[in-house]
Parts: C-alpha cells; structure tokens; sequence
C-alpha cells in the first residue's frame, strides 16, 4: 500500500541519481512541484549504469548491454563506459537521445519509494527535493488548494507501485538464477587499432560484471529448462545474453564523443 504522506520511514543506501529524497507530505511540499527546463535530463548525465527490471529487458537489450552489478547482482543498462559520463544524454542541450529506450527508473524520476520494512508491502512515496525539477513555481503541482494529491502525483503514486512490483519480480528472477548457479564473472574488452584498423596493443577491460553463463545454461537439465521457459526467465537470460553484443557498439559512441569534443579517443575505463 502507498502512502503519500505517512510516517517517515528513512531511506537508506545509495540510490543512483537522487540527491535528498524525502517524503512527499502537503504540511511540507504544498505550492511545490515539478517545472521541466529546457534541459529535463541533467540529473542522468553522470550515471553511465541505470537499473532495469525484467520487463525491459527485451526493450532495453536492443541499445544497452544488460548486465549485473554487486552481490546483490542488480540488473543494470551500461549508457557509458567511465564514471560521470552518459552516452546518451547530451551534454550540450540535457536531452536525451531521441527514439533510444528510456528506462523506468529514469522514468520514475524524482519520485521514489521508502519501504516501511522487509516484511511489509506498504511504502512512503518520497521526492528529491534537491532535484534540478523540483520547484517553488511548478508547473506540475504536487496538491491542490485543498492539500489533495493532485493527477499527476496520483500518476506519479501509482507509477512507483507499479515500479516496486517489478523490482520484486526482478529480485525473485535474480535469486532463482543464483540458486541455479547460472552467473559467473565476465568481462567486456576494447581491442585499440590503428589508423589503418590494424590492432595496437593488447585489449583493455571496459567493464567487470556478472553475467548468464552459457555453458552453465546448456548444462542445464530438460526439465529446468522448461521451468525457465513457462515462467518467462528463459526470455529475459537471452535478452540479456544478446544485448552484450552492444558493447561494440557503445565503445565506438565513447569514441565518438571524445573526438567530437576534440580529443583523442582515450582507452574505456571500467
């Protein structure tokens, strides 16, 4: 259940991309809201890893290699190859590269959910209140007059429901994967060229991750397989599988914007 102003529960960790979450309450946030500038996507372009749920993956792994992250192996989208730096946030303009999939995270943006405990469904809709969007003037208010949530918060409240749900499918996917011992250490390498295209040099780690093992996969028996199959799990390893071929394609991006902004292309670092 969701609670729009409740008790407040601290939020703890890091999160990526907020500041200062705090909960949404109209004793505090009333006249306040979101106003999009012509720059709406500066909070992203630092972060070159965003987490995803299992139901991108499909979307997703079409532009971004997914990978996993930590011991918690939490499912990520690479957007680029060193930290502090998106590939697909322009740093010129703060838009977002038109047509490339937009996760939900980043979707969900500066809203976010402060559970009230391991063994409780109900969560504390919280807002960055050090986000560049959040404003004294908004356009988009949080409540009315009356201290009612307004439309777009009820949007906004039922988004991060919608969004935790995922999260749960997504950390019950990763358990089930790790109780069949299906990850092992992997790597994505550079191999630096040439003017002429020729290699130069040895390759170069780009990136250290956990990933879907596809001897380990093959060694699986028929039944388990099937298991993967009917519960939809199979789907998303194989999207995850496929979308490291995308690493090619966001090194020559890096490559790219490091000449169009005048240098040469340095090696990626992890």
């Amino acid at each position: 259940m969701a609670d729009a102003a409740a008790n407040k529960p601290t939020l703890t960790g890091s999160l990526p991309l907020y500041k200062k979450p705090v909960p949404l309450n109209p004793q505090e946030h009333q006249g306040k809201g979101l106003r999009y500038n012509d720059r709406p996507f500066d909070f992203l372009s630092e972060s070159h890893f965003v987490p995803v749920t299992l139901g991108e993956f499909g979307a997703a792994g079409t532009r971004f290699p997914i990978i996993f992250l930590g011991d918690n192996k939490t499912p990520v989208v690479a957007m680029g190859l060193q930290a502090g730096q998106n590939l697909f946030v322009d740093p010129q303009t703060g838009q977002y590269e038109q047509f490339a999939y937009l996760p939900a995270f980043v979707r969900r943006y500066p809203f976010v959910a402060a559970n009230h405990g391991p063994e409780s469904d109900r969560f504390t809709v919280c807002v960055d209140t050090e986000s560049h969007l959040f404003s004294d003037n908004p356009e988009q208010p949080f409540f009315n007059d009356k201290g009612e949530p307004t439309e777009f918060t009820n949007r906004a409240i039922d988004f991060v429901r919608r969004f935790e749900s995922d999260v749960k499918l997504t950390e019950d996917f990763v358990k089930r994967l790790t109780e069949l011992d299906l990850f092992d250490q992997q790597q994505a390498t550079f191999q630096p060229r040439n003017a002429q295209g020729e290699p130069q040099g040895e390759p170069q780690v780009v990136a250290s991750y956990w990933g879907v093992s596809s001897d380990k996969l093959r060694a699986l028996k028929p039944e388990t397989l099937a298991e993967l199959r009917d519960n939809t799990y199979l789907g998303a390893i194989y999207a995850h599988m496929l979308s490291l071929g995308q690493w090619e394609s966001l090194i020559s991006r890096a490559g790219a914007r490091n000449a169009g902004a005048g240098a040469p292309p340095p090696p990626p670092q992890a």
